[in-house]
């Protein structure tokens, strides 16, 4: 009798075990994302959505994602509060838009003369730059994500052409980042828009000049309509957009859960450099038949030497008397370093025996 009580009491002990794993197992999770752009903006809100729909799937629907986009929630640039208070569970942005408040974010999205986007995922994967990022965003109850790519951005549209130093003296530009404190170092204006309202500063001469992303993006805004000449890039070589979550909701979701949110944030971020990559060469297809008066600009050599100049100045301030950045810095210039030997001999003499044949 009293080995079939402790039989008993251990076969009930099991069973109780069992119930509860599989209760927990069933139980759902919603969580809400706020992001800076509008409802369907295209390819930054196609992201977010791949990433919420995969997460679902993976998880057997047990792990949801509501989105509110910037027509909802009214801050585009407020995410980062948002997320840290735990008002949204999930934010998805760019991390050079909170320089102001952290200014080490911003090393996170993209850098003046930095690393292509194959660069910079290596370096986020399997370089320093995922601690270094979770260790700026760990005092503000975050947990940040490569969260999309845009490759190479172009460098913006300006109303007229830039033909030397004296060009960019007073010029008023929509430029974030790191590279709107470069262009203020050789004479320009930087200023900061919301995505929305980016045309209309354009159109009304709030802004001369504006930096968005790409053809694909950019054409759509009509920024063509207003201004001819559009410049290649330099500043953002690699636009990393991030998924901010929230330290508490992470820690209260269950191991799986957070491997599949974790996965599903990885496949849509690699998802929108391709797409990224898709729609820039599908919007510049028939660009000549369809928007004639566009013309593409490189800067000059002597505006690339002074931009060039400045930021390795800035570069040089910012890790002054700041032991984090400092890090972040010398770890971005040193896997570039390494990376770009690689590249040089691959991908750039690959392009260059191209042109050569063509």
């Amino acid at each position: 009798m009293k080995i079939r009580s402790v039989l008993s009491a251990a076969l009930l002990a099991v069973a109780t075990t069992f119930a509860s794993t599989q209760a927990l197992a069933q139980e759902t999770y919603t969580l809400r994302l706020a992001e800076t752009w509008g409802p369907n903006f295209p390819i930054f809100g196609d992201t977010t959505k791949r990433m919420a729909e995969l997460a679902e799937e993976m998880s057997g629907g047990r792990l949801r994602i509501r989105i509110d986009s910037a027509n909802k929630h009214k801050a585009p640039f407020g995410i980062f509060d948002m997320v840290k208070a735990g008002q949204y569970d999930i934010g998805h942005s760019a991390s050079y838009y909170w320089k102001g408040k952290v200014p080490e974010t911003l090393f996170f999205t993209s850098m003046p003369f930095g690393m292509t986007a194959i660069e910079q995922y290596a370096w986020f994967y399997h370089g320093d730059g995922m601690e270094l990022m979770q260790e700026v965003y760990a005092p503000h109850n975050m947990l940040s994500f490569p969260g999309g790519n845009t490759g190479v951005q172009m460098g913006g549209w300006f109303r007229k052409e830039i033909k030397s130093l004296e060009d960019l003296q007073g010029l008023k530009m929509r430029i974030p980042g790191f590279a709107g404190e470069v262009f203020a170092e050789v004479g320009v204006s930087p200023t900061n828009i919301p995505p929305g309202e980016l045309y209309t500063a354009l159109e009304r001469n709030t802004i001369d000049a504006v930096e968005w992303v790409g053809p694909a993006l950019d054409l759509r805004l009509g920024f063509q309509q207003i201004a001819d000449y559009y410049y290649t890039g330099w500043h953002e070589p690699a636009t990393e957009l991030q998924f901010l979550v929230n330290k508490d909701t992470w820690d209260k979701l269950p191991e799986d859960l957070r491997a599949i949110l974790r996965t599903a944030m990885r496949v849509s971020a690699y998802d929108m450099l391709v797409q990224s990559q898709h729609a820039n060469a599908e919007a510049w297809a028939n660009i000549k038949e369809e928007h004639p008066n566009v013309q593409i600009k490189q800067f000059p050599k002597d505006v690339f030497q002074a931009m060039y100049k400045a930021n390795k100045k800035l570069l040089k301030e910012a890790a002054e008397g700041n032991e984090q950045a400092a890090r972040i810095i010398e770890s971005q210039e040193e896997y570039l370093q390494k990376t770009r030997a690689y590249t040089d001999i691959s991908t750039r003499a690959y392009l260059n025996t191209m042109a050569e044949v063509e």
